[in-house]
């Protein structure tokens, strides 16, 4: 991995370094996004400031992400950070400025939205600062009984979650006891070809046909496919209310299948076809 390519990449892509690192030693660099107000695409070079070397940190690799520069000058990471080598690295610039639209905006404000601290998704100009306390002194009833009722709803939210669990991995058994039962039939394996880099969303199948497409609503990058067709996603977005736990990660499925969710690829046409 050359520092010069490395340098030469981001100079063309219109990126410039920062004067300091305040969590590190290597060479931070960014420039705004191409269409999102506010939104900075960052670049850690992985580059040492001292040496001028690529240090082995995160083995070497480039980690890519977008922050929100809020009204006190902060930067507010927005989108998770993906790492990739020189080859991939305009790809995963790409992918991550895509991203952005998937990020959550907030009504008052329409500011952009982070996770904090707390692990809240909360407004990146903290918003609610302005209007929280007075609305905390003029009704502290109301808001006392608009707590409880948002702590029953969390509940019957993580209650029915557990559910869902429980149904999904009763299902699960249930098929792999029925093909255990059915081994003696053929099945038809269906594959596609999943690579490392693709950008991806999903898409639903019931009895085999297309119900539902999530294109617009979730978005992942292939981090990583392995011999047995195990696929390692970096989901970078998702405004629906499918699961992680729900998304496909294998490249292939059998046509018995009664409901499946698979990966559709965007960054370039793939077909799901039969094995041979």
């Amino acid at each position: 991995m050359s520092v010069v390519q490395r340098k030469a990449i981001l100079k063309a892509e219109g990126f410039f370094p920062h004067k300091k690192n305040a969590k590190g030693t290597t060479i931070i660099y960014s420039r705004n996004h191409p269409t999102a107000k506010f939104v900075r695409v960052v670049v850690d070079s992985g580059i040492d400031s001292k040496t001028n070397k690529i240090g082995m940190v995160r083995g070497g690799k480039v980690g890519v992400k977008l922050c929100y520069i809020n009204r006190q000058k902060q930067w507010r990471e927005i989108t998770t950070e993906v790492f990739t080598t020189n080859t991939g690295l305009v790809k995963t610039i790409r992918a991550q400025e895509a991203a952005e639209k998937f990020v959550k905006t907030c009504k008052f404000c329409k500011a952009k939205k982070f996770a904090a601290k707390s692990g809240n998704v909360v407004c990146a100009n903290a918003c609610w600062t302005k209007w929280g306390g007075k609305k905390k002194s003029a009704s502290p009833k109301k808001k006392s009984s608009q707590k409880i009722a948002a702590q029953k709803t969390k509940a019957a939210r993580q209650k029915n979650l557990q559910r869902k669990k429980t149904a999904q991995k009763m299902t699960q058994r249930a098929a792999y006891k029925s093909s255990q039962k059915s081994s003696q039939k053929k099945l038809q394996k269906i594959v596609a070809e999943i690579l490392p880099g693709d950008l991806v969303t999903v898409e639903q199948l019931k009895l085999r046909k297309l119900t539902h497409d999530y294109t617009g609503s979730i978005l992942g990058i292939v981090m990583k496919v392995d011999q047995f067709g195990k696929v390692d996603v970096n989901w970078t977005a998702n405004t629906s209310n499918v699961h992680e736990w729900e998304m496909p990660f294998t490249n292939h499925y059998t046509d018995d299948s009664r409901e499946i969710m698979r990966f559709k690829v965007l960054s370039r046409d793939v077909e799901w076809t039969k094995a041979a």
